[in-house]
């Protein structure tokens, strides 16, 4: 068996959606050789995003369309991207960085973590069992299978209501199950979630069990407030109930709060010397495609930094083989 092929950096990113992409580019602004490693292809949660609204600039534009452009961005600079690579291990108290994938060892004098966060799970009977065969993580991916459908979306915050509403352009009817009494969406979704005949919101309640046979076909739920049990007639349950932060291979290696996400201070920085975090991964008030490219533009540049102020060798860099 060969050995694997040692790659040296001066900046390595896990990541690539838009904190990843934005510290690329910082980065590589900054004349360090840098790559950006993905478990998947670049673009990250966004890609799968109907579309998006909120970003200065764009007015509106499809996840998908607009981490195409950011990935464009990338391809002016000298930034080697690797995607679709399996992490394996890693080495973040060193001096000298490491990460190991299933086709390469990573060297580099700074990483940075920009790995984004997945959407919780309900933690009910039936999630796992019927996961992809009625319950999905991804309206824009699924919606079409549940065409004159009934589907249940669980949650009350944007991204909850937004899918729920793209939903109705296949389902004939379609839940949304919040288990507070007012929704936590901007107002300017409720409104246009409020106003489509196909949505019905059901207050208070929150998901027990997902039963069926071989799909979907029954959502237990409970009301909070009066204790009562019942039961959804239910094609598909698509939960929204917020995420948790990929951070699965760096667990215990960084200070993380209660709920996964890695700490930092205003400049990125965590609590082992020479690693950074950036976008959803770690603790932040806000989880938008703007606030991650923001953090990724600061840990690029403390990145750079730290090296400048710390590193007197440079790093020879191999043979690149990147796509």
């Amino acid at each position: 068996m060969s050995e694997k092929k040692v790659l040296e950096y001066d900046i390595v990113i896990l990541g690539g959606g838009p904190a990843g992409i934005s510290a690329g580019i910082y980065a590589a602004r900054g004349a360090a050789k840098t790559a950006i490693i993905d478990t998947s292809m670049l673009g990250g949660q966004p890609s799968n995003y109907l579309e998006l609204e909120n970003y200065p600039g764009f007015g509106k534009i499809g996840g998908f369309d607009m981490m195409e452009k950011f990935e464009q961005h990338v391809d002016m600079f000298d930034i080697d991207k690797y995607p679709m690579q399996e992490i394996i291990n890693i080495d973040l108290n060193s001096g000298v960085k490491s990460i190991e994938t299933a086709d390469y060892l990573f060297n580099a004098k700074a990483v940075i973590i920009a790995t984004g966060a997945q959407s919780k799970k309900l933690g009910i009977p039936g999630e796992k069992e019927f996961f992809g065969r009625g319950v999905s993580y991804c309206a824009v991916c699924d919606g079409a299978f549940y065409k004159d459908k009934t589907v249940a979306v669980i949650g009350g915050g944007n991204a909850a209501v937004e899918e729920g509403a793209y939903l109705t352009k296949f389902a004939k009817k379609v839940y949304i199950i919040h288990r507070r009494d007012s929704l936590r969406a901007d107002k300017i979704a409720q409104e246009r979630a409020f106003k489509n005949e196909k949505v019905e919101f059901v207050y208070d309640t929150i998901p027990l069990e997902i039963t069926g046979k071989e799909t979907v076909e029954t959502l237990v739920v409970k009301n909070v407030k009066t204790g009562e049990i019942s039961k959804i007639n239910v094609d598909g349950v698509f939960p929204y109930i917020g995420f948790a932060p990929n951070v699965d291979y760096i667990n215990a290696r960084l200070q993380q709060d209660t709920a996964g996400f890695i700490v930092t201070d205003e400049a990125m920085r965590t609590s082992i010397e020479g690693v950074f975090a950036a976008g959803d991964v770690r603790t932040t008030p806000l989880r938008q495609v703007i606030t991650a490219a923001a953090d990724g533009a600061v840990a690029g540049c403390y990145a750079l930094k730290y090296i400048d102020e710390n590193i007197s060798q440079p790093l020879t860099t191999g043979a690149s083989e990147a796509i």
